[in-house]
């Protein structure tokens, strides 16, 4: 991205000592501020702090599963613990992970405005979001929760005895909250873009991020409605979902579905973007086929809502139905084997450089890749009767989410580090992380596919001894799983007090983000820069 030239955008940090992180260092600064980089900031120790959580319950599951017998939790314990940790991760770490951090970060800056088009209702957002969070969890502790993330009816309505129906709501709760962000980075992709940033010209990140805002915004509601309708149906006694009240239990997979697979994309879509902006920095290319990577991101934002159904082939839906859902989902493979391709392609003939963000960035594009072939191999209606409901499908799903959205992330996190706050880490021990990262996840999840093949279903704390070698390796490979995700904890909270300063751009990337200083000023430029040229001139 060519950017006419402003002296003072290229200076080092001592030429302005009053950056974003030093000016108004006061709690009430912090709490009320409307700087986007801060909202980033606040979001980013929330969920950071909602991963280790559902982390520490992963842990417990994956010691219970060492053995055969159920010696280690209680049927019910380990149920309520695999509740939590889906219900963590997934609501209050996954869905806002890299658009309320890095995306709040990163979208005004790389677009050449000052703020968020609303900055006021950015700040709201984290409230809502803290608000909702520490209610879920609140309820998931002291009263249990043991219905799963999926809050299943007529279950979770009528029979569970646990909180249920209080950690729904603090979902319920948390969903406007990514309403106001998806609003956000819409109408600040419309309205705010720098003189000559016309569309073809953004980065494939904004790009990632303004689909996303668009899913946010259409599909939240409908799982908002689907939880009042739910807990209506408990606390009323209203036949909504219970067939015994004249209910249909379909019609709440139908309504969950329905948000549920685009929410995927929420959490899928911005990690393409990090990918596309670390693998053309440290390839030294431009993006190839930077029209069909747009095109692309719009394909997969699109099917998103027309593959629900997928989750359904063996709950009593429609034949026909079934035959449809199965075509769009073999359809929706398509866009993104597309970016796949365009990322290898931009990697060919490169001068890569196999720095940690590159290291992340790799290890996306070969969990990723597992995962989306596993999910064709869900999408045929036959298979997946036999797959469905095994360790198949959790192993599926942590390739895609955890080995694509968390190691996205990541990398990204570790790319844009330099710029959030003007310090470096440690080369050596970021790319041990990468590693151990990428061989534990394999130890872990690997596994799984076996042992969904082989006809263990998920979800049971005890199980017969023929699996015990394979749940071994899963629980060896989550230890090695969780170094990689202490070891960035460790040695970024170091780099904050001790590591080296950082330059503007460490990295000689391109992007108007790069032009401001490290860490930026309050308003991230000291005058509206001009854009003359696209986003990745890496030759």
């Amino acid at each position: 991205m060519t950017v006419a030239s402003h002296p003072e955008n290229h200076h080092r940090e001592h030429d302005y000592p009053e950056h974003y992180l030093s000016s108004n260092w006061t709690l009430r600064g912090w709490l009320l501020t409307v700087d986007h980089k801060r909202i980033a900031w606040l979001y980013t120790v929330s969920i950071t702090g909602f991963f280790f959580l559902g982390g520490i319950a992963a842990l417990l599951i994956r010691l219970e599963l060492i053995t055969a017998p159920g010696d280690l939790l209680s049927a019910k314990v380990y149920n309520e613990m695999f509740s939590l940790h889906g219900i963590v991760m997934v609501w209050f770490f996954l869905i806002p992970s890299i658009p309320a951090t890095l995306g709040n970060f990163l979208m005004p800056m790389m677009v050449g405005a000052k703020d968020m088009a609303f900055p006021k209702l950015n700040l709201l957002s984290w409230y809502i979001y803290t608000v909702g969070g520490i209610f879920t969890l609140a309820a998931v502790l002291a009263g249990g929760v043991d219905t799963g993330w999926t809050f299943y009816t007529p279950y979770s309505s009528l029979f569970s005895n646990t909180s249920v129906i209080a950690a729904a709501t603090g979902v319920f709760v948390v969903g406007f909250s990514s309403i106001l962000t998806g609003l956000n980075f819409m109408v600040t992709t419309h309205t705010m873009r720098a003189p000559g940033l016309t569309w073809k010209r953004l980065p494939l990140f904004v790009w990632a991020n303004y689909a996303t805002g668009l899913i946010m915004v259409l599909a939240t509601p409908v799982l908002s409605v689907t939880l009042l309708l739910m807990g209506l149906e408990r606390g009323l006694g209203i036949g909504i979902f219970d067939p015994a009240l004249g209910g249909d239990p379909l019609l709440f997979q139908h309504l969950f579905w329905f948000y549920s697979h685009p929410a995927v994309y929420i959490m899928i879509l911005p990690a393409m973007g990090v990918v596309s902006e670390i693998i053309a920095c440290f390839s030294r290319n431009p993006v190839f086929g930077y029209k069909g990577m747009v095109l692309s991101i719009a394909a997969i934002a699109l099917f998103g809502f027309v593959v629900w159904g997928h989750h359904m082939f063996v709950s009593g839906q429609s034949l026909y139905s079934g035959i449809l859902f199965s075509f769009f989902t073999f359809l929706v493979a398509v866009p993104s084997a597309v970016k796949t391709l365009n990322w290898t392609a931009t990697m060919f003939r490169g001068r890569i450089w196999f720095s940690a963000p590159m290291i992340y960035a790799l290890s996306f594009l070969g969990l990723f890749t597992i995962g989306g072939l596993t999910g064709v191999f869900l999408a045929s209606l036959a298979l997946d009767v036999h797959l469905h409901d095994t360790y198949f499908v959790t192993a599926h799903f942590h390739y895609i989410m955890v080995g694509g959205a968390v190691t996205a992330y990541l990398g990204g996190l570790h790319f844009w580090w330099p710029k959030m706050t003007g310090r470096m880490y440690s080369e050596l021990w970021s790319k041990v992380a990468a590693l151990a990262l990428f061989i534990g996840f394999n130890l872990t999840f690997y596994p799984q596919f076996l042992l969904g093949y082989s006809g263990m279903p998920r979800r049971y704390h005890a199980y017969p001894e023929a699996f015990e070698f394979l749940h071994v390796l899963s629980s060896l490979g989550a230890g090695v799983l969780a170094i990689g995700y202490l070891l960035p904890l460790a040695y970024l909270a170091w780099s904050l007090w001790k590591g080296p300063r950082a330059p503007a751009n460490p990295w000689d990337a391109y992007g108007l983000e790069w032009r401001a200083n490290s860490p930026p000023i309050e308003h991230n430029f000291t005058e509206t820069p001009r854009v003359t040229g696209g986003p990745y001139a890496y030759d």
